[in-house]
């Protein structure tokens, strides 16, 4: 049996002190350092908390790779997301999408989820690896009601980047059987503001949910500019890479 959708508080300094993180891993081996990646996500200095973010994805998610180091590092996300520190901004190149820091934590977010959702696990048993038997992703599975409980508080939020980076971090995470009754209050976000937004990735993501959720999608189609779309719009997990100054040099693999 499933356990019940669990929506309790999440308290980012507990789980960061109690989470044993140098016996956990990540793109380039023990996670010791990711605390210290955490905490300067809220950091008062722009280019710190940039570079944090940077790390975020490059090596506690490098290249949409859940290891044991990400479910907890995700949960600590989750639970910093209405501190206000995270409407600072961060810094922008023409990749970055737009927003504040909060904006650019739920688009890590949706990258984790969608790691983890429908569409990742029948890929790894078309592979031969049965997502069931892979830790990162059961864990990262387990904690889907807290990632959607946090990042569903900002649907309606008043910026319109952090309420699109939300509504688009909450979708892959409504493959889970205990959140999928959520489809239907997501459903006129996804077609009133996911589908009209400027972005093409969001526009996108919109249209490939409400069709696989069995919804009528006549009229939205996604139009694309031939090759218009191949630089100036990129998937979160992409973003902060060349802000940061990471190249195919600093990569583990």
């Amino acid at each position: 049996m499933l356990p019940q959708e669990a929506t309790e508080p999440l308290d980012p300094a507990e789980l960061l002190a109690r989470t044993a993180w140098s016996t956990l891993d990540h793109a380039y081996g023990t996670a010791e350092d990711v605390p210290q990646i955490l905490l300067d996500l809220l950091d008062s200095d722009l280019g710190v908390r940039s570079k944090a973010l940077g790390r975020l994805h490059h090596v506690v998610h490098h290249q949409n790779t859940l290891y044991t180091a990400t479910a907890p590092a995700a949960l600590y996300v989750a639970g910093i997301l209405g501190d206000a520190r995270t409407l600072e901004a961060v810094e922008k190149d023409p990749h970055v999408f737009p927003g504040p820091m909060r904006a650019e934590l739920l688009g890590w977010l949706d990258s984790v989820a969608d790691a983890a959702d429908d569409e990742a696990a029948a890929t790894m048993r078309r592979f031969g690896f049965p997502p069931e038997e892979y830790p990162p992703f059961v864990e990262t599975c387990r904690m889907r009601p807290q990632l959607f409980h946090a990042a569903s508080a900002f649907l309606d939020d008043p910026d319109t980047d952090v309420r699109a980076a939300a509504i688009s971090a909450c979708i892959p995470l409504l493959d889970d059987p205990r959140l999928i009754h959520h489809r239907d209050t997501l459903v006129p976000l996804l077609r009133d503001v996911l589908a009209a937004n400027a972005l093409r990735q969001y526009r996108e993501s919109a249209v490939d949910a409400l069709a696989s959720w069995g919804q009528d999608t006549t009229g939205l189609e996604v139009r694309q500019e031939r090759y218009s779309f191949c630089d100036a719009e990129r998937r979160p997990q992409a973003r902060a890479a060349e802000a940061q100054g990471w190249d195919d040099a600093d990569l583990p693999f």
